[in-house]
Protein backbone atom coordinates (compact mmCIF):
# COMPACT_ATOMS: atom_id res chain seq x y z
CA UNK A 1 0.00 0.00 0.00
CA UNK A 2 1.37 3.37 -0.97
CA UNK A 3 1.42 6.53 0.79
CA UNK A 4 -1.57 7.87 -0.62
CA UNK A 5 -3.58 5.00 -0.38
CA UNK A 6 -2.54 4.59 3.56
CA UNK A 7 -3.72 7.96 4.00
CA UNK A 8 -7.41 7.49 2.24
CA UNK A 9 -10.11 7.62 5.00
CA UNK A 10 -11.92 4.56 3.33
CA UNK A 11 -12.15 1.54 5.63
CA UNK A 12 -11.56 3.51 8.75
CA UNK A 13 -13.63 4.71 11.91
CA UNK A 14 -13.94 8.63 10.70
CA UNK A 15 -15.45 11.33 12.67
CA UNK A 16 -17.93 13.29 10.94
CA UNK A 17 -17.40 16.73 11.85
CA UNK A 18 -19.87 19.60 11.75
CA UNK A 19 -17.52 22.70 11.21
CA UNK A 20 -15.84 23.68 8.41
CA UNK A 21 -12.46 21.61 7.44
CA UNK A 22 -10.85 21.51 3.49
CA UNK A 23 -8.28 19.70 5.61
CA UNK A 24 -10.48 16.79 5.24
CA UNK A 25 -10.22 16.55 1.05
CA UNK A 26 -7.98 13.52 0.53
CA UNK A 27 -6.72 14.15 -3.52
CA UNK A 28 -5.46 10.79 -5.16
CA UNK A 29 -2.70 11.33 -7.83
CA UNK A 30 -4.38 10.40 -11.50
CA UNK A 31 -1.30 10.06 -12.68
CA UNK A 32 -0.77 6.76 -11.09
CA UNK A 33 -3.12 4.34 -12.45
CA UNK A 34 -2.69 6.30 -15.87
CA UNK A 35 0.80 4.51 -15.80
CA UNK A 36 -0.66 1.56 -15.77
CA UNK A 37 -3.27 1.92 -19.27
CA UNK A 38 0.33 3.24 -20.83
CA UNK A 39 -1.37 7.33 -20.29
CA UNK A 40 1.84 9.11 -19.74
CA UNK A 41 2.48 11.40 -22.48
CA UNK A 42 -0.57 13.64 -23.48
CA UNK A 43 -4.12 11.97 -22.59
CA UNK A 44 -6.08 10.66 -25.41
CA UNK A 45 -9.29 11.92 -24.46
CA UNK A 46 -11.07 14.86 -22.89
CA UNK A 47 -13.55 15.02 -20.30
CA UNK A 48 -14.69 15.35 -16.79
CA UNK A 49 -15.78 13.88 -13.46
CA UNK A 50 -19.78 14.75 -12.34
CA UNK A 51 -20.23 14.50 -9.11
CA UNK A 52 -23.74 15.12 -7.83
CA UNK A 53 -24.51 16.36 -3.98
CA UNK A 54 -28.03 15.25 -2.48
CA UNK A 55 -26.71 15.81 1.34
CA UNK A 56 -25.21 19.51 1.52
CA UNK A 57 -26.39 21.62 4.49
CA UNK A 58 -25.11 24.86 5.95
CA UNK A 59 -26.41 27.42 8.63
CA UNK A 60 -27.03 31.07 7.40
CA UNK A 61 -26.38 34.04 9.24
CA UNK A 62 -29.21 33.85 11.33
CA UNK A 63 -28.61 30.20 12.26
CA UNK A 64 -31.28 28.83 10.03
CA UNK A 65 -30.31 25.75 8.35
CA UNK A 66 -30.21 25.63 4.52
CA UNK A 67 -30.21 22.92 2.13
CA UNK A 68 -29.22 22.16 -1.41
CA UNK A 69 -28.53 20.01 -4.61
CA UNK A 70 -24.62 20.41 -5.81
CA UNK A 71 -23.02 19.54 -8.74
CA UNK A 72 -19.51 19.43 -9.54
CA UNK A 73 -17.41 18.97 -12.43
CA UNK A 74 -13.39 18.23 -12.04
CA UNK A 75 -11.43 18.54 -15.14
CA UNK A 76 -9.67 14.74 -16.65
CA UNK A 77 -6.77 16.72 -16.86
CA UNK A 78 -6.71 17.92 -13.11
CA UNK A 79 -3.82 16.34 -11.59
CA UNK A 80 -5.52 14.75 -8.93
CA UNK A 81 -9.11 13.43 -7.85
CA UNK A 82 -10.76 13.53 -4.83
CA UNK A 83 -11.47 10.08 -3.06
CA UNK A 84 -15.19 9.82 -2.26
CA UNK A 85 -15.44 9.50 1.63
CA UNK A 86 -12.92 12.39 2.02
CA UNK A 87 -15.37 14.36 -0.30
CA UNK A 88 -18.44 13.39 1.64
CA UNK A 89 -16.62 14.66 5.18
CA UNK A 90 -15.91 17.61 3.42
CA UNK A 91 -18.93 18.43 2.69
CA UNK A 92 -20.37 17.63 6.14
CA UNK A 93 -18.34 19.74 7.69
CA UNK A 94 -20.47 22.14 6.67
CA UNK A 95 -23.26 20.92 8.34
CA UNK A 96 -23.03 23.63 11.91
CA UNK A 97 -21.08 26.30 9.59
CA UNK A 98 -22.56 30.10 9.55
CA UNK A 99 -22.39 31.31 5.77
CA UNK A 100 -23.62 34.68 4.27
CA UNK A 101 -25.64 33.08 2.02
CA UNK A 102 -25.07 30.93 -1.03
CA UNK A 103 -22.78 32.76 -3.19
CA UNK A 104 -20.20 32.37 -0.65
CA UNK A 105 -20.64 28.85 -0.40
CA UNK A 106 -20.35 28.46 -3.89
CA UNK A 107 -17.16 30.33 -3.90
CA UNK A 108 -15.99 28.58 -1.03
CA UNK A 109 -16.44 25.02 -2.48
CA UNK A 110 -14.61 26.22 -5.29
CA UNK A 111 -11.61 27.13 -3.43
CA UNK A 112 -11.21 24.70 -1.75
CA UNK A 113 -11.65 21.92 -4.36
CA UNK A 114 -8.99 23.63 -6.86
CA UNK A 115 -6.65 23.67 -4.23
CA UNK A 116 -7.26 19.94 -3.49
CA UNK A 117 -7.52 18.82 -7.78
CA UNK A 118 -5.19 21.12 -8.48
CA UNK A 119 -7.39 22.82 -11.52
CA UNK A 120 -10.34 24.84 -11.67
CA UNK A 121 -13.76 22.62 -10.62
CA UNK A 122 -17.49 24.29 -11.50
CA UNK A 123 -19.66 24.24 -8.98
CA UNK A 124 -23.43 24.54 -9.03
CA UNK A 125 -25.88 24.94 -6.53
CA UNK A 126 -29.49 24.28 -6.93
CA UNK A 127 -33.08 24.90 -4.75
CA UNK A 128 -34.66 21.62 -4.07
CA UNK A 129 -37.58 22.94 -5.90
CA UNK A 130 -35.72 24.08 -9.23
CA UNK A 131 -33.62 21.01 -9.12
CA UNK A 132 -33.58 18.55 -12.16
CA UNK A 133 -35.22 15.00 -10.42
CA UNK A 134 -36.61 13.69 -14.00
CA UNK A 135 -35.18 9.92 -14.37
CA UNK A 136 -34.77 9.04 -17.58
CA UNK A 137 -33.57 6.45 -19.90
CA UNK A 138 -30.28 5.71 -21.85
CA UNK A 139 -30.27 6.50 -25.60
CA UNK A 140 -28.89 3.45 -27.85
CA UNK A 141 -28.96 -0.40 -27.67
CA UNK A 142 -28.68 -1.97 -24.28
CA UNK A 143 -26.11 -4.60 -24.10
CA UNK A 144 -27.55 -6.52 -21.03
CA UNK A 145 -30.38 -9.48 -23.20
CA UNK A 146 -27.69 -10.71 -24.73
CA UNK A 147 -27.60 -14.48 -24.26
CA UNK A 148 -24.17 -15.33 -23.84
CA UNK A 149 -22.07 -17.75 -20.89
CA UNK A 150 -19.57 -16.05 -19.00
CA UNK A 151 -17.69 -17.57 -16.42
CA UNK A 152 -14.69 -15.13 -16.36
CA UNK A 153 -14.84 -11.86 -13.71
CA UNK A 154 -11.01 -11.44 -14.04
CA UNK A 155 -10.20 -8.27 -16.30
CA UNK A 156 -9.42 -9.30 -20.07
CA UNK A 157 -9.35 -6.53 -22.38
CA UNK A 158 -7.88 -8.64 -25.59
CA UNK A 159 -11.57 -10.39 -26.05
CA UNK A 160 -12.36 -6.96 -28.01
CA UNK A 161 -12.93 -6.72 -31.09
CA UNK A 162 -14.57 -4.42 -34.06
CA UNK A 163 -15.42 -5.68 -37.82
CA UNK A 164 -13.01 -3.09 -40.03
CA UNK A 165 -15.82 -3.83 -42.97
CA UNK A 166 -18.31 -2.32 -41.45
CA UNK A 167 -18.52 0.98 -40.41
CA UNK A 168 -21.52 2.57 -37.87
CA UNK A 169 -22.04 5.13 -35.77
CA UNK A 170 -23.86 3.62 -32.96
CA UNK A 171 -24.97 4.22 -29.18
CA UNK A 172 -24.37 1.04 -26.79
CA UNK A 173 -25.16 0.75 -22.89
CA UNK A 174 -24.88 -1.44 -20.21
CA UNK A 175 -26.04 -1.70 -16.33
CA UNK A 176 -23.50 -4.64 -15.64
CA UNK A 177 -21.03 -2.60 -14.76
CA UNK A 178 -19.08 -3.63 -11.40
CA UNK A 179 -16.25 -2.71 -9.72
CA UNK A 180 -14.76 -2.91 -6.44
CA UNK A 181 -13.29 -0.16 -4.34
CA UNK A 182 -9.79 0.51 -4.84
CA UNK A 183 -8.89 0.20 -0.99
CA UNK A 184 -11.85 -1.31 0.75
CA UNK A 185 -13.13 -3.83 -1.90
CA UNK A 186 -16.53 -2.53 -1.60
CA UNK A 187 -18.79 -2.69 -4.84
CA UNK A 188 -19.57 -0.03 -6.85
CA UNK A 189 -22.60 -0.67 -9.57
CA UNK A 190 -22.61 1.70 -12.21
CA UNK A 191 -24.05 1.95 -15.88
CA UNK A 192 -22.23 2.80 -18.97
CA UNK A 193 -22.69 4.40 -22.31
CA UNK A 194 -20.22 3.91 -25.54
CA UNK A 195 -20.64 6.19 -28.33
CA UNK A 196 -18.63 5.69 -31.11
CA UNK A 197 -18.24 5.41 -35.21
CA UNK A 198 -15.77 3.73 -37.09
CA UNK A 199 -15.84 -0.14 -37.18
CA UNK A 200 -18.43 -2.13 -35.91
CA UNK A 201 -17.89 -3.69 -32.34
CA UNK A 202 -18.56 -6.97 -31.56
CA UNK A 203 -21.45 -6.82 -28.91
CA UNK A 204 -20.91 -9.97 -27.16
CA UNK A 205 -17.21 -9.33 -27.04
CA UNK A 206 -18.13 -5.89 -25.82
CA UNK A 207 -20.41 -7.39 -22.62
CA UNK A 208 -17.65 -9.86 -22.19
CA UNK A 209 -15.18 -7.19 -21.51
CA UNK A 210 -17.48 -4.72 -19.68
CA UNK A 211 -18.44 -7.88 -17.27
CA UNK A 212 -15.05 -8.54 -16.37
CA UNK A 213 -14.57 -5.68 -14.33
CA UNK A 214 -16.59 -7.29 -11.31
CA UNK A 215 -13.99 -8.33 -9.50
CA UNK A 216 -11.71 -5.68 -10.39
CA UNK A 217 -10.14 -3.19 -7.79
CA UNK A 218 -10.27 0.88 -9.06
CA UNK A 219 -11.58 3.97 -8.85
CA UNK A 220 -14.80 5.32 -10.75
CA UNK A 221 -12.55 7.40 -12.92
CA UNK A 222 -9.76 4.92 -13.44
CA UNK A 223 -12.50 2.29 -14.81
CA UNK A 224 -14.23 4.51 -17.30
CA UNK A 225 -10.39 6.08 -18.39
CA UNK A 226 -9.55 2.25 -18.66
CA UNK A 227 -12.55 1.45 -21.17
CA UNK A 228 -11.92 4.30 -22.82
CA UNK A 229 -8.00 3.01 -23.72
CA UNK A 230 -8.77 -0.57 -24.31
CA UNK A 231 -11.86 0.50 -27.04
CA UNK A 232 -9.30 2.38 -28.77
CA UNK A 233 -6.33 0.12 -28.21
CA UNK A 234 -8.40 -2.72 -29.80
CA UNK A 235 -11.26 -1.38 -31.66
CA UNK A 236 -9.67 1.84 -33.08
CA UNK A 237 -12.77 3.98 -33.26
CA UNK A 238 -12.96 7.56 -35.25
CA UNK A 239 -14.29 8.95 -32.74
CA UNK A 240 -15.38 7.35 -29.42
CA UNK A 241 -17.16 8.73 -26.04
CA UNK A 242 -17.62 6.74 -22.57
CA UNK A 243 -20.00 8.08 -19.61
CA UNK A 244 -20.28 6.20 -16.63
CA UNK A 245 -22.90 6.67 -13.95
CA UNK A 246 -22.31 5.18 -10.52
CA UNK A 247 -24.96 4.74 -7.87
CA UNK A 248 -25.00 6.98 -5.21
CA UNK A 249 -23.31 6.69 -1.77
CA UNK A 250 -22.93 8.72 1.21
CA UNK A 251 -25.37 11.60 -0.73
CA UNK A 252 -22.99 11.22 -3.67
CA UNK A 253 -22.64 9.70 -7.22
CA UNK A 254 -19.56 9.73 -9.45
CA UNK A 255 -20.44 10.28 -13.68
CA UNK A 256 -16.96 10.05 -15.04
CA UNK A 257 -16.91 11.06 -19.03
CA UNK A 258 -13.86 10.77 -21.80
CA UNK A 259 -14.20 11.86 -25.30
CA UNK A 260 -11.59 12.13 -28.04
CA UNK A 261 -14.40 14.07 -30.51
CA UNK A 262 -15.71 17.32 -28.67
CA UNK A 263 -18.87 15.70 -27.68
CA UNK A 264 -20.37 16.92 -24.19
CA UNK A 265 -21.57 15.19 -21.13
CA UNK A 266 -25.04 14.04 -20.58
CA UNK A 267 -25.87 15.88 -17.24
CA UNK A 268 -28.97 13.25 -16.24
CA UNK A 269 -29.95 10.67 -13.29
CA UNK A 270 -30.59 7.36 -13.72
CA UNK A 271 -32.89 5.12 -11.77
CA UNK A 272 -30.32 3.94 -9.14
CA UNK A 273 -29.29 7.12 -8.35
Amino acid sequence: MDDYTRNIPLGKSSAYPSQYDPALLCPFPRQVKRDEIGVSDGLPFAGSDLWNAYELSWLNSKGLPQVAMARFSFPCESPFLIESKSFKLYLNSFNQTHLAGWDELQQQLRDDLAMASGAPVEVELMKLDSAEHLLVMLPGDCLDDLDIEIDNYQLQPDVLKANPDDQVSEILHSNLLKSNCLVTNQPDWGTVLIEYRGARIDREALLRYLVSFRQHNEFHEQCVERIFVDLQRCCQPQQLTVQAWYTRRGGLDINPFRTNCGNTPRRLRLVRQ
